[in-house]
């Protein structure tokens, strides 16, 4: 996880620099930022899961947006509920060990694409974006897209809670990259060879809730349940020891910008 840190306090301090060039005032930032812990899979097979801290951003000014999840993002085009614009993230590699050994090891990667959103009220938005990797070793890395959902509510006593329903895609290379156990491993590996495609890598649905607890400081939780799909699920690697259905934990306090 030291690469996201690195990359997000990377992107943060692009986007102050941009945002001075663009003449905006920290005093407009908005939204929640602090730090946490979040309990997930370390690779897309889950062969393992893992503690580990993390940073939390959800934060805006002007026309940019910095999040955990999503990275930096800039909104270029807005009107009638649309927003358009370029993004940049990360997608962390993996170690080849463990439950891994004889695989090869997978760098971690920088990402860059496009997205759009669609959203006439604050408390619900639908989105798709598509980007493509960079930085990675030979043969590895390549498309990957996503189509989301969320909904956000207060569920009573000040607390807030948000649904998102997102499906992950990916071309074959990149399915490869984590799915592939290649004729040359099996020995090393003892799972039987296996070739991935790409297309629907998962589904994931993910339940969040905001709990205040005074002043600007609130305590941010989030569930996710992750289904591997088509290709990805049909891995022998996840098949041995993997997981199809995977879960997902983080919890964070985080101090509100308004």
């Amino acid at each position: 996880m030291k690469f996201v840190q690195y990359f997000l306090l990377f992107i943060s301090a692009l986007a102050a620099t941009a945002a001075s060039a663009e003449g905006l005032s920290l005093d407009g930032l908005q939204g929640d930022a602090g730090a946490g812990l979040s309990w997930q899979a370390r690779e897309p097979a889950g062969t393992r899961h893992d503690v580990q801290p993390m940073p939390y951003f959800d934060l805006q000014l002007g026309n940019f947006d910095l999040d955990s999840e999503d990275g930096l993002s800039y909104t270029l085009l807005k009107g009638h509920g649309i927003s358009v614009g370029p993004f940049v993230n990360y997608v962390q590699g993996r170690t080849a060990n463990g439950p891994l050994r004889g695989l090869r090891d997978v760098s971690d990667m920088g990402e860059g694409g496009a997205f759009i959103s669609y959203s006439l009220q604050p408390w619900w938005e639908l989105s798709a974006q598509v980007g493509h990797t960079a930085g990675s070793s030979s043969g590895q890395g390549g498309l990957i897209g996503k189509v989301a959902g969320e909904l956000d509510y207060p569920v009573g006593g000040g607390l807030f809670g948000s649904t998102e329903l997102t499906a992950h895609y990916a071309d074959r290379r990149f399915e490869q990259t984590f799915f592939d156990v290649q004729p040359d491993q099996v020995q090393a590996t003892g799972l039987g060879a296996y070739r991935a495609s790409g297309g629907l890598q998962d589904i994931t649905l993910s339940q969040g809730v905001k709990i205040p607890l005074g002043g600007h400081w609130s305590l941010l939780g989030d569930v996710s349940w992750v289904h591997l799909s088509g290709s990805a699920a049909d891995s022998s690697l996840v098949k041995a020891r993997g997981e199809v259905n995977q879960a997902e934990v983080m919890t964070a306090v985080a101090y509100h910008f308004d």
